[in-house]
């Protein structure tokens, strides 16, 4: 341009210049003239952004994740430029690309001021744009979301209505605690208005409000009562859902709202037997949101309530009579109407009929209907047990379905559903599930199996033969506890019994057994115990195969699983200890025996290697000590497990606290001081042994696996345990519940000790213990000290469920300062029926004489969903320590 200021030929100027200056212009005009012109040239030559359809379009067509990075870095450069340069004339465009790259993933903070410039316009569409970029960018750990509380105020007093919408959604959708006082009065002025879309609108946002604010629910009590009068059927609904809110965060609300009952119930009926209306019609159904929104506050108002249950009686029985079953529509509102009988005061004909609505969801050929069926009816069996029953061939059908989830459900359900009476049917099914289970299902299905028989076996023998098809069936997959209850019930056993048993294992240790090491396991302890009734007793009527052997044969079979290598440490250490009883129960070929002991002394793993040593001792240095010592076993007088998991009330017998843990012996048999000899004898191994931490988790461990130790939940648990604090003063002794004269069960390593440990009289004094009491779940400490070990404290923790709802994937974990040692055996279960316990042990050593202090930490799945509890104990009574 520069050129056209040195020359005095006007003509060689562009047209534009021409026209309008002449000589007469100065300088100063001419530049000016020519830089509105390069202005204007450039704002014309300015391309447009991309569309928003173009970018999705680009995006969608990279073929890999750095393509696609490129592009939206591409795009983000030139929004931000944009943002730069002020561009107020694609602002609205570029923040709703902004917005699809934050839903992609990628960070769009950049874009907050712009939101808001744009809720600030008063153009509708840059309103809404701003606002829906305000919902997704801001929250209130962000500064910028202090600044949209006055445009949110403007907007909810403006004159049209859809901004009112826009801005009632943004303030319920990123409310803080601050915005929502400040702006909850224009929300209850909103909720008066004449306006059914802005009722509707404002009814919602004060139903987030309470959820951040419950402190401001009074305000809005009075206009939510007045929206059960509407006849719109959307303002109906919000009504409805912040009414449920109110009541289930409130317990005064909930008893101001029980007068609302017959309402509800008059608006309920009028679904029912409207005709047909094209507005709320959805396959047949009137409005079946709102249906089901009615339903569900009917039963937070008549948990509990006699008069109110009896007042919403009638109606649900017409929902659950009258509501088309045909379309998926329907089969939402007979489940809602269920979950309500099931859990009002409903009468017992009315609780028939929904059990009965439930099976037929089994029925159903949607797969997701019949698990919300098995689903429901697990909690049911609880309340109704024998109308569940009258479903019980079709819940056993359940099982071969085969969706996983459905057969998981079904198998919970059928072992809900034993008792005494259908004990033998139940069991024949659950065994033939067993045996073609998937292998996650073996174990569970097995303990609970073993859990059932236990309780409700008809006779000795039919216990001894579901054991022993379990111990078949399930394999590899059978947990410890199973092998534990069969050698228990088989040392109980008449000798007859026995005799059967030995027989009936022997015939299965003759098979292959390296899929099944539980079953070769309890077939050689019995066979060790009891191998002179197989070779010389008299031959059982029960046993269809007489057993017709020598005593070389049995050695053989003993030689095969000692040298198998596909044989676990375990079961080579049950067969050399059994191989070393039958060297007394046999009349000869000790020799052989002798033999295979002595190529164990120096066998490759220490434990085995330990017995060969020792056992070649007995055959020799120690002769005339070897029958003694391995005579026969008494029979365990151990405490029975109770029926944990999903057995217990399922059966309509309530369980009730026993405060003995186990029952004494007073036989002449059961010797005082034998038994505290054996515990001089063992005790000091066991219980005096120093533990490398403080805390040991509460996980499933083998006998010869080391606990696993959780560095994390330590520091967590011990982060506010202040060890330099002085510890508070203990409860008075009327304040902590007086400790009954029990015994308890001593766990140790070894179960074939564990019944005499657990038969010898150790008398606790010392008062229990209420650590944690909350939300229905309750725990004690049954505190006692071993006389034998005054270091040693042992913590029987019983964890009781007070409520009606189970409890599941409960975890108990404990952290104590480093003066002290924690040792946590495993619990008896991980679920908590309704009234039912969970108990385990921990032993704690205290070298130091110190004041206990101890910090607590349960975790359990309940009705609400996870749940995070931690306490500290500090109130330990004194007589623990002196």
């Amino acid at each position: 341009m520069w050129p056209y200021y040195e020359t005095e030929d006007w003509s060689v100027l562009p047209p534009e210049l021409n026209r309008r200056f002449n000589p007469a212009f100065n300088m100063a005009s001419i530049k000016q003239a020519i830089n509105e012109a390069v202005e204007r040239v450039s704002t014309v030559r300015m391309p447009a952004p991309t569309r928003l359809r173009d970018l999705i379009r680009q995006i969608r067509a990279a073929r890999t994740a750095a393509e696609e990075r490129t592009v939206v870095n591409k795009e983000c450069a030139y929004i931000r430029s944009t943002f730069r340069e002020e561009d107020s004339v694609w602002r609205c465009r570029n923040i709703a690309k902004l917005l699809y790259i934050h839903m992609l993933g990628y960070p769009a903070h950049f874009g907050q001021l712009e939101c808001l410039k744009l809720i600030a316009s008063p153009r509708f569409t840059d309103k809404r744009i701003g606002y829906l970029g305000a919902m997704l960018l801001l929250d209130e750990r962000q500064d910028v979301h202090l600044l949209i509380t006055n445009c949110l105020k403007n907007d909810l007093n403006s004159s049209t209505q859809f901004v009112i919408g826009l801005a009632l959604c943004t303030l319920g959708a990123i409310a803080s605690p601050e915005m929502a006082r400040d702006l909850a009065a224009e929300v209850e002025r909103l909720m008066k208005s004449p306006n059914a879309y802005i009722r509707k609108k404002a009814a919602l946002c004060a139903f987030r409000i309470i959820r951040r604010v419950p402190e401001l629910m009074e305000m809005f009590l009075p206009a939510t009562r007045s929206l059960l009068t509407e006849k719109n059927h959307g303002v109906l609904i919000t009504g409805v859902t912040l009414i449920t809110e109110m009541c289930e965060n409130s317990i005064d609300t909930l008893n101001h709202f029980k007068k609302i009952v017959p309402n509800l119930v008059r608006i309920l009926k009028n679904l029912i037997l409207a005709g047909y209306s094209p507005e709320h019609d959805v396959s047949g159904v009137s409005d079946p949101f709102l249906q089901v929104k009615i339903l569900r506050l009917l039963r937070i108002l008549g948990r509990n309530d006699v008069d109110a249950s009896e007042a919403m009686n009638d109606i649900l029985a017409q929902v659950a009579t009258n509501t088309e079953t045909s379309k998926n529509v329907g089969n939402t509102i007979l489940y809602e109407t269920v979950l309500s009988i099931m859990d009002i005061k409903s009468e017992s004909g009315l609780r028939v009929l929904a059990v009965n609505i439930l099976g037929r969801f089994l029925l159903n050929n949607d797969k997701n209907i019949r698990y919300v069926a098995l689903n429901t009816l697990l909690k049911t069996v609880y309340v109704d047990t024998s109308a569940v029953q009258r479903h019980r061939s079709t819940i056993l059908e359940c099982l071969k379905d085969p969706d996983v989830s459905i057969r998981r459900r079904a198998m919970e359900l059928s072992f809900a559903l034993v008792n005494t009476n259908n004990i033998r049917t139940m069991m024949k099914e659950l065994l033939l599930f067993l045996e073609r289970a998937d292998p996650e299902f073996k174990a569970q299905c097995s303990s609970n199996i073993v859990l059932s028989a236990e309780k409700f076996a008809p006779n000795q023998r039919w216990h001894l033969e579901t054991l022993f098809k379990v111990l078949v069936a399930a394999g590899n997959y059978v947990r410890d506890d199973v092998v534990a209850c069969t050698i228990q019930l088989i040392s109980e056993a008449q000798t007859s019994k026995q005799n059967y048993a030995v027989c009936a294992l022997w015939h299965a240790l003759e098979r292959d057994t390296a899929d099944k090491q539980p079953l070769a396991q309890v077939a050689t302890w019995c066979i060790g115990e009891y191998g002179d009734l197989l070779l010389y007793g008299t031959p059982s009527e029960d046993v269809e195969t007489p057993v017709n052997l020598t005593e070389d044969e049995v050695i053989d079979v003993y030689q095969r699983l000692l040298w198998s290598p596909q044989n676990s440490v375990v079961t080579k250490q049950y067969t050399l200890l059994s191989l070393m009883k039958l060297s007394t129960r046999f009349q000869q070929g000790n020799e052989k025996i002798r033999q295979i002991i002595d190529t164990f002394g120096s066998n490759l793993h220490i434990e085995l290697q330990q017995r060969g040593v020792e056992f070649s001792h007995l055959f020799r240095k120690y002769e005339h000590l070897r029958p003694a010592l391995l005579e026969r076993m008494p029979p365990m007088e151990t405490a029975k497990p109770q029926a944990n998991g999903i057995i217990g009330l399922a059966n309509g017998e309530p369980e009730v606290e026993d405060e003995k843990s186990i029952i004494l012996d007073n036989s002449p048999s059961a010797a005082p001081a034998d038994s505290s000899a054996l515990l001089d004898l063992l005790g000091s191994s066991d219980l005096d042994a120093e533990t490398p931490t403080t805390i040991i988790n509460n996980t499933n461990t083998n006998i010869d696996s080391s606990p696993v130790i959780n560095n994390n939940d330590l520091l967590d648990l011990l982060g506010g345990l202040d060890l330099s604090s002085p510890v508070s003063a203990p409860l008075p002794i009327s304040q902590v519940q007086p400790a009954p004269q029990i015994f308890s069960p001593t766990n140790t390593a070894n179960f074939l000790v564990d019944g005499l440990l657990n038969s010898s009289p150790v008398q606790n004094e010392i008062p229990n213990l209420v650590a944690f009491d909350k939300l229905g779940l309750k725990i004690v400490f049954k505190l006692e000290r071993p006389p034998d070990t005054p270091d040693l404290l042992v913590i029987n923790m019983v964890a009781q469920n007070v409520g009606s709802v189970q409890l599941t994937e409960f975890l108990f974990q404990a952290a104590v300062p480093k003066t002290f040692q924690l040792q946590m055996l495993s619990p008896s279960s991980t679920v908590i029926p309704p009234l039912g316990q969970v108990t385990q042990v921990l032993k704690v050593t205290n070298i130091n004489k110190a004041s206990l202090r101890m910090r607590l930490r349960i975790s359990y799945t309940g009705e609400s969903g996870p749940v995070l509890e931690q306490a500290e104990v500090n109130n330990f009574p004194p007589l623990a320590w002196q």
